[in-house]
């Protein structure tokens, strides 16, 4: 069965090595001078060599929960992102369309199966508990549980300056370390901050990589929704953000704006509560992943019996596969065999607006207004924006 057979049509598979956030690191490490080796994924299927051409100096900025559909569908608050050029059209995040997993995948230019961080929360193989990536610090040690080197540490090995500007509060945490290792992380303390502290690491050195990560529109999302006046409002000050970076740029720098996911708000309506469906806890040793991208581990001998019980219940609403079968769709790129048990037995994946929440489990996120994590045209569409300096135009 080929791979996309396995998806329902409303779903995405992630196109990797073609138009996904992992290839943008190692475009623009090619553009720099640094070609990596992908294995079997290009080097460059993005084209950033020649978007890029002549420059120096790259700033990557990540504005997290930047959908591209929300991009477009607020050209009007956001008129410095809306005259941006977009060199590679519309990328898709990887899956689960979650900060971790996404974060992860643009640093080191690997889709999940690789990298190993596969789920916002996922289970710790062996140990009967749950890691939720961000919250983690030292235990797994990163080292041994997300081993890929990142773009960032082997263009550093390349002679390339190499910053992350990012908030303190993930200076030396376990995600920091898998997805920027190898950069000199400067933690910030808000938009401007941000903003002024990429334009320093850009003025810096005649030759740079420097990465910036906005957390606080996503944040509003969740809280607020999308469709709020303050993720509104939010978005301006984005917008704002990106316009004093692109009026600082070196003559010979060049800025790309992406994000990691799109989000959307679900309606009461559209919420199944997990703790309130009688069965659906019969066999479950585990409940991880996220409400729109659930990992359910069984206990011994129950995997099928729950992948039924599971399907039977929440039929149309949520794509609910085994984890063979959603290896085998192709839906996290190759997966390392010794990655594959971080993966539920069981995988769900909601469709429309549905989310699994877990109000007895999990009551801060059951309570949120908008979400992501799964697989449709909403959550995987991400911008790839450009915006190049003044020798450069």
């Amino acid at each position: 069965m080929a791979p996309m057979e396995l998806l329902p049509p409303d779903l995405q598979r992630p196109d990797y090595g073609a138009a996904t956030l992992a290839d943008v690191l190692p475009g623009v490490a090619a553009a720099l001078g640094v070609p990596l080796d992908r294995g079997d994924l290009p080097p460059d299927p993005l084209g950033l060599t020649t978007a890029l051409a002549g420059a120096r100096r790259v700033a990557v900025l990540l504005i997290d929960g930047l959908g591209a559909d929300l991009v477009r569908r607020h050209a009007e608050l956001a008129p410095t992102l809306a005259g941006l050029a977009a060199p590679a059209g519309d990328l898709s995040a990887p899956c689960p369309s979650t900060t971790p997993v996404s974060l992860t995948t643009l640093g080191t230019g690997l889709p999940p199966g690789s990298h190993g961080i596969l789920g916002f929360v996922t289970d710790v193989p062996g140990e009967d508990r749950t890691l939720d990536h961000t919250k983690w610090r030292d235990d797994p040690d990163p080292g041994s549980w997300a081993p890929q080197p990142t773009v960032f540490a082997r263009a550093a090995a390349a002679g390339v300056p190499t910053t992350v500007v990012a908030p303190y509060a993930y200076t030396g945490s376990g995600l920091s370390r898998a997805a920027y290792g190898g950069a000199t992380y400067t933690g910030t303390v808000g938009a401007g901050d941000l903003a002024a502290l990429v334009l320093r690491a850009l003025h810096a050195t005649p030759r740079a990589l420097v990465y910036g990560y906005f957390a606080d529109l996503d944040l509003t999302g969740h809280v607020r929704g999308v469709d709020s006046g303050s993720w509104r409002a939010q978005l301006q000050l984005v917008d704002r953000m990106v316009e004093q970076i692109v009026a600082g740029l070196p003559g010979d720098a060049a800025l790309l704006v992406t994000a990691d996911h799109g989000m959307l708000d679900v309606p009461p309506g559209t919420r199944l509560d997990l703790d309130a469906v009688p069965g659906l806890a019969d066999g479950v040793r585990l409940l991880a992943g996220e409400p729109r991208a659930r990992y359910v581990h069984a206990v011994p001998g129950a995997a099928a019996d729950v992948l039924d019980r599971w399907r039977g219940v929440l039929g149309e609403r949520v794509w609910v596969v085994s984890r063979d079968e959603a290896v085998a769709s192709g839906v996290f790129g190759a997966v390392d065999p010794g990655m594959a048990a971080r993966i539920g037995d069981v995988v769900a994946l909601a469709r429309g607006t549905w989310a699994l929440t877990a109000s007895e489990r999990e009551p801060g996120p059951s309570r949120l207004t908008a979400f992501h994590g799964s697989l449709t045209a909403t959550e995987l569409a991400i911008p790839l924006l450009a915006a190049r300096g003044s020798s450069l135009t």
